[in-house]
């Protein structure tokens, strides 16, 4: 692949899903042909009831795998790791309680979290969960909100990503513009939220602001639609919400993610000639494909590749846009630590599993 080519292919701006703790033969030609630049592992990624150091060493060889057939020495390895129900990994690595629990620990936890995360050669965490706990019926959100006001939430929040940060894991801000107040899973079908503006600067944006004047590297789109605000496309689509409200308004300069594209709300409209333009013109930079709900996930990243490609190439998507994208991807990728897999410490889990047991007190 010649280097203009390669400046401008999609695998430059995508998160892929592994299917197993092995790499398939649809793996392989995935990530040899798309070279991802990122990737996120799940559950089914971990052999799971061995013993510690061995599926620690079968991680390790996936890893090593993946950066093989990609071709790439710097990547993102991701991990959804908040705690309570979001953890993928198998023990004795910690399983802290989730957000809404740590409150005046959070930045304990973070801290601890990071350490066991890099031990596995993980260099971004997708969290901190920047929502609120505001609708008590949200069947997706609740107690992974660090609090029900944005005081709480915002503090939590910051806290957690100040931990992360401080032991060298990216942290992601999610869900951009706020999921809290939804009461539908975003897994399944499109939530609407019938906010205005106001009511968002007034609650939702605000721990999203907190996180920005941290500094936080990523922040990750919601799969809603706000008829209010972008009556036609959820927030992942929105040039509204993405540019005019993220960028312009609350001044992030880092780089914008969006949610799982499997997930239902979504995942129809990828397939789509001319999603992936709305999706660069909007303000993403990265999109995540899991691989973990959707069987046709493959086939749906490969048309949004070949998409991406064609709208290049019949000028439909500006190349100025996907090159200011790029090179938001690529100052962050430089600046991301690589991390080798090792076996953790007897001390070390034994104090983080006390410090995850204090949290239910």
């Amino acid at each position: 692949m010649h280097t203009s080519q390669q400046s401008h292919s999609f695998g430059n701006h995508l998160i892929l899903g592994i299917s197993g703790t092995i790499l398939s033969d649809d793996d392989k030609r995935a990530l040899n042909e798309l070279k991802p630049v990122g990737v996120i592992f799940f559950a089914k990624n971990f052999l799971d009831g061995v013993p510690y150091p061995i599926w620690l060493e079968s991680f390790q060889q996936l890893i090593d795998q993946v950066r093989q057939y990609t071709e790439r020495d710097l990547m993102f390895t991701t991990l959804d790791h908040e705690g309570g129900r979001v953890v993928r990994t198998p023990s004795p690595i910690t399983r802290f309680p989730h957000a809404y629990l740590l409150q005046r620990r959070a930045y304990e936890v973070a801290k601890a979290t990071a350490i066991e995360l890099k031990s596995l050669g993980i260099n971004l965490s997708w969290s901190p969960v920047a929502d609120i706990f505001s609708n008590p019926h949200n069947p997706i959100i609740g107690s992974r909100a660090f609090g029900t006001t944005p005081a709480t939430a915002s503090q939590g929040a910051r806290e957690y990503y100040r931990g992360l940060r401080e032991e060298g894991i990216l942290g992601a801000a999610k869900h951009f513009p706020g999921h809290g107040d939804t009461s539908t899973d975003s897994h399944l079908e499109l939530p609407i939220l019938n906010l205005s503006l106001e009511d968002l600067q007034n609650r939702e944006l605000i721990p999203f602001q907190t996180l920005i004047q941290e500094q936080v590297p990523l922040i990750m789109t919601a799969h809603i639609l706000f008829p209010q605000i972008d009556p036609d496309v959820p927030a992942t689509l929105s040039k509204t919400i993405l540019n005019n409200i993220l960028r312009d308004e609350l001044g992030f300069q880092g780089v914008i993610v969006s949610d799982d594209l499997d997930m239902k709300a979504v995942s129809e409209m990828f397939m789509q000639s001319g999603t992936i333009v709305r999706a660069f013109n909007a303000g993403c930079d990265l999109f995540i494909v899991s691989r973990n709900i959707n069987s046709s996930a493959l086939a749906r990243t490969y048309k949004m590749a070949e998409d991406f490609t064609n709208s290049l190439r019949n000028g439909s998507l500006d190349t100025k846009v996907v090159e200011i994208s790029r090179q938001r991807v690529d100052n962050l990728l430089k600046s991301t630590p690589q991390y080798s897999v090792y076996q953790l410490d007897q001390e070390t889990l034994v104090k983080n599993a006390e410090l995850a047991i204090s949290c239910n007190f």
